[in-house]
């Protein structure tokens, strides 16, 4: 089965990784990048050696997002920056293919232990079946 994991952050988040910390998002230092780094290779190798792994990567910061909706004249209308209507935004994600949602569920677990600076926002790991449809089961594992 194929699931999507998903980790999420905002832009705060990708400004603090970046020297500049706010309410809520202390700075990482050069230290926190490194050891963040480093636990995600981690994961990335181990992924990738069981065969679980089809795909991981990480995004650019949210406010690089470029949004593209239908205009009422038939062209698109395009805006820069993150979406208005949320707050946290797909940071990275894994494509991985595993034999249970109990199996994904344990890589996941692992994922949100990421080390991070103390006082860092805390946010769900997301997963989602990719081919819900094509299992009787619909995905329960």
């Amino acid at each position: 089965m194929k699931y999507l994991v998903m980790v999420l952050a905002t832009q705060a988040d990708y400004d603090a990784m970046n020297g500049k910390p706010s309410a809520g998002s202390p700075a990482w230092s050069e230290e926190d990048m490194r050891k963040m780094f480093a636990f995600m290779e981690g994961v990335n190798n181990d992924l990738a050696e069981s065969g679980e792994m089809i795909d991981a990567q990480g995004l650019a910061d949210p406010a690089r997002t470029r949004a593209v909706l239908p205009g009422a004249d038939g062209r698109p209308v395009v805006t820069d920056g993150p979406y208005g209507e949320t707050k946290e935004q797909l940071a990275g994600f894994w494509v991985l293919d595993c034999e249970s949602l109990g199996r994904v569920t344990e890589i996941a677990a692992r994922v949100g232990q990421c080390p991070q600076p103390e006082g860092a926002p805390v946010y769900p790991v997301l997963i989602r079946p990719m081919d819900a449809a094509s299992d009787p089961q619909g995905a329960v594992g």
